[in-house]
C-alpha cells in the first residue's frame, strides 16, 4: 500500500514538473522564468521573419509568416531556444500593387530590425538566429548583417540558409508535379507547406483563377532593374499552386525542421563567432593607436 501511494505521488509530481516546463515563445514566458529560458537556450533567440503579401489567389497573405512560425515552433521541441513573437517587417516593395501588402520604407525596416536585435540582446541573449520565410528578404538581411560591423555589438546574428542534400533533391523532384524552375511564389512548394500546416486557411478551388506563368515582358541580359519581378509576374504568383498536396508539404517541412534543428545545435555550441567579432571590433578601435 505504501509503495503504491509513493508511486502515485511520483506520477503526480512528474505531471506537475511537465506542466511547469517553460515555453519557448518569448510572449508566453513568465518574467520570473526568463533566467531559466536564457540558460536552457544557451542565450539563443530565434527571430522568425515573414511578410504580409499576396500569395496567389488561394493562399493566405501571411503565408511566409505562418510558415516560419510553425517551422520554429516545431524545431524548438527538439532543440530549445526562445522564439521571438511574429515579425513581418521586411522588404516587399514589389508587391505594393496587391491588396494586403504591408510594405514599410527601407530606412524603417532597417532601423526596426537593428533595434529589435538590440532589445533581444539587452534581455540577455547574445546569439540571434534569423529564420527567414520570404524570398524577397535575403539581400536586405545580408546587407543588414554586414552593416552590423559598422559599430560594436555585444551579440552575434546568424542567418540560417537552408541546404538540401542529394537524396532530398531526388525525392523532391520525384514528388514535384509542376515545373520546378517556375515554382517560385505561391506555387506547388509553398502551397503544399501551407496545406500541411494550415489547411483551414487554404482556398484551393481558386488556385487556378490567375496565371502564375512568367509573362516575359522584359528581357535585358546582364542588367538588373527593380521592376524585374513585376514584369515577369504581375499577378504576384509564380508557379501552379493547384498541384500542391499535403503529402508533399509534410515531406518538405519534415526536412526543413530536421535541418534547422542541426543548425540550431551548431549555433548554441558556437563560441568562435562572438570571439572573432570582438577581436575585429578591438582591431578597429585600436587602428592608428599603435
Amino acid at each position: 500500500m505504501k509503495k503504491s501511494l509513493l508511486f502515485i505521488v511520483a506520477l503526480l509530481f512528474a505531471g506537475y514538473s511537465f506542466a511547469q516546463e517553460i515555453p519557448a515563445r518569448w510572449d508566453e514566458l513568465v518574467a520570473s522564468d526568463f533566467p531559466k529560458a536564457l540558460e536552457k537556450s544557451s542565450r539563443t533567440c530565434i527571430l522568425p521573419i515573414g511578410i504580409l503579401e499576396k500569395h496567389g489567389p488561394h493562399s493566405p497573405i501571411g503565408t511566409d509568416l505562418i510558415h516560419v512560425r510553425e517551422w520554429a515552433a516545431r524545431a524548438v521541441k527538439s532543440e530549445y531556444a526562445v522564439v521571438f513573437p511574429d515579425y513581418f517587417y521586411g522588404q516587399i516593395n514589389e508587391a505594393r500593387h496587391q491588396p494586403g501588402t504591408f510594405a514599410l520604407p527601407s530606412k524603417v525596416i532597417y532601423e526596426l530590425l537593428e533595434a529589435t536585435c538590440d532589445e533581444i540582446a539587452r534581455n540577455g541573449f547574445d546569439k540571434i538566429v534569423i529564420l527567414n520565410g520570404h524570398g524577397g528578404n535575403p539581400e536586405f538581411l545580408q546587407f543588414f548583417m554586414q552593416s552590423l560591423l559598422n559599430k560594436r555589438h555585444n551579440y552575434a546574428v546568424y542567418f540560417y540558409k537552408p541546404e538540401r542534400d542529394q537524396d532530398y533533391n531526388k525525392e523532391y523532384r520525384k514528388m514535384h508535379k509542376s515545373d520546378v524552375a517556375g515554382d517560385q511564389h505561391a506555387g506547388e512548394d509553398e502551397t503544399s507547406v501551407l496545406l500541411y500546416y494550415r489547411p483551414d486557411l487554404m482556398r484551393m478551388d481558386r488556385a487556378s483563377d490567375q496565371s502564375g506563368a512568367n509573362q516575359k515582358r522584359s528581357d535585358l541580359p546582364g542588367l538588373y532593374t527593380p521592376i524585374w519581378w513585376y514584369s515577369s509576374y504581375p499577378n504576384h504568383y509564380a508557379g501552379d499552386g493547384s498541384k500542391a498536396t499535403t503529402e508533399f508539404g509534410k515531406f518538405i517541412t519534415d526536412h526543413e525542421i530536421a535541418s534547422f534543428v542541426k543548425a540550431l545545435k551548431e549555433v548554441k555550441a558556437d563560441t568562435k563567432t562572438l570571439q572573432l567579432q570582438n577581436e575585429f571590433y578591438d582591431r578597429v578601435d585600436n587602428l592608428g593607436k599603435q
